[in-house]
């Protein structure tokens, strides 16, 4: 009898184990917990949405690459650009905050959003100063890069180039803060050509 006591009371303890680890795999995917997984549709952890920038003379332009961006928001502050929405096609939450290289003018910056990205012109606070980073700090960001695309060495721009800059920043002024406005052609912009090899390259990190 005590044998069979003994045998009974064993399976009672891996039963209760078996419980105990069925009750843990529970716990890990219960709904609450899938929710606060980063790409569920109800997700409520915050990500960083992938970036690239490049510098102008008057403006240093970022975009935010998210397809199908909603609840788009952003905050245009002295040192600091804010910006959060949801996208793709599992509505995952983005937010990126950037402390900045410079000063821009928050009044004089816009955005334009598209079904494949949100496009920041950010107006410099201090015009003609080129950015060799977007950050404040030295520090590499896995979500954010360089648009070498639209980079360009404006600094040894002819007298022709610079005026065709002037007319763009004026356009600029007169844009109004709508969210799908349409931005001006900038010269170089989207200029598949390969890089001169004296042109200067903004840091990597």
């Amino acid at each position: 009898r005590s044998s069979d006591l003994r045998q009974r009371e064993g399976y009672r303890q891996e039963g209760g184990a078996d419980t105990e680890l069925h009750l843990a795999a529970a716990r890990v995917t219960s709904p609450a917990e899938r929710e606060r997984r980063p790409g569920h549709p109800h997700s409520t952890t915050m990500q960083p949405a992938s970036a690239k920038w490049y510098d102008r003379r008057d403006y240093v332009f970022v975009e935010f690459c998210v397809e199908d961006s909603k609840e788009v928001k952003i905050a245009f502050d002295e040192c600091k650009l804010t910006f959060s929405c949801s996208g793709g096609s599992e509505c995952v939450k983005h937010q990126n905050e950037v402390e900045l290289y410079q000063s821009i003018d928050p009044n004089g910056s816009k955005q334009k959003r598209t079904d494949r990205s949100v496009l920041c012109c950010l107006r410099k606070k201090e015009s003609g100063k080129s950015w060799p980073r977007l950050t404040k700090e030295k520090a590499k960001l896995n979500w954010l890069s360089v648009d070498f695309n639209n980079w360009k060495d404006w600094e040894d721009d002819s007298e022709e180039d610079m005026s065709n800059f002037d007319r763009f920043s004026e356009m600029m002024n007169n844009m109004g803060g709508d969210e799908d406005v349409d931005l001006p052609e900038v010269d170089g912009a989207d200029d598949s050509s390969p890089d001169s090899d004296d042109e200067k390259m903004p840091d990597l990190e």
